[in-house]
């Protein structure tokens, strides 16, 4: 699509480029160039994760390799690492956190939510973290298929990811930013968004569950589509 933004994709802690699937394709078939990435802070073997750095780094990569402006979009916990990424290069144009981590600098996931540990998290020492009730925290309004296929895909998240404080921060330098409140998410309460969301130029929202690319996969196609158009 001449004259559009290269799209960057980048999902949250325990998940793959997999949950883009509803949406990469159908932006290539727009005529956008889409980009998945993969953070190595999760996978399947608990040992060889990096940390939110080793996101960053990773991130940092892929943007050095796209020669053209790019629209950096993150889920959830990929919030981190592309707030930090795109500090420094001189192709990142806008960045949309889709009910995700908006931190400032020297702020951590842990410490955004109070240093409290969810609940629904379960811990395999230090080193890494999985997730029980995913069909009810982050897939409570897609299909039961959707929902079980999501939840089996779920792989172990390095806990040091949640803990590590942000070092720099793309949008406090001018870099343009859109926040995407979903309202019936059960993973990032409403009010956590908006508070995050203040950080942002521009905020839309949808009534949808913590993963609007599985649950109204074409609301969400439609803001991508508008910012990297």
């Amino acid at each position: 699509m001449a004259g559009s933004r290269s799209i960057v994709l980048v999902h949250g802690a325990w998940h793959g480029p997999w949950a883009w699937s509803k949406v990469e394709g159908p932006l290539r078939e727009r005529g956008f160039d889409v980009h998945t990435v993969a953070n190595p802070s999760s996978g399947p073997d608990p040992s060889a994760l990096a940390d939110s750095y080793g996101d960053v780094e990773h991130l940092r990569g892929i943007l050095a390799g796209i020669d053209n402006e790019v629209l950096l979009v993150a889920h959830s916990y990929g919030g981190i690492p592309v707030t930090q990424a795109a500090v420094g290069t001189d192709n990142v144009a806008h960045l949309l956190y889709v009910t995700s981590f908006m931190l400032d600098e020297g702020e951590s996931l842990l410490s955004v939510v109070g240093g409290v540990e969810p609940d629904w998290w379960i811990k395999d020492g230090e080193r890494s973290t999985t997730v029980t009730r995913a069909e009810e925290i982050f897939f409570n309004d897609c299909s039961p298929e959707d929902a079980e296929f999501a939840a089996s895909r779920l792989e172990p998240q390095s806990l040091p990811s949640f803990q590590q404080p942000v070092r720099e921060v793309a949008w406090r330098g001018g870099v343009q930013s859109t926040y995407v409140i979903c309202d019936n998410d059960n993973a990032i309460p409403v009010f956590a968004q908006e508070h995050l969301s203040q950080r942002a130029g521009d905020v839309r929202r949808l009534p949808a569950s913590h993963s609007p690319f599985l649950s109204m996969p074409d609301k969400v196609i439609e803001i991508i589509a508008e910012l990297a158009g």
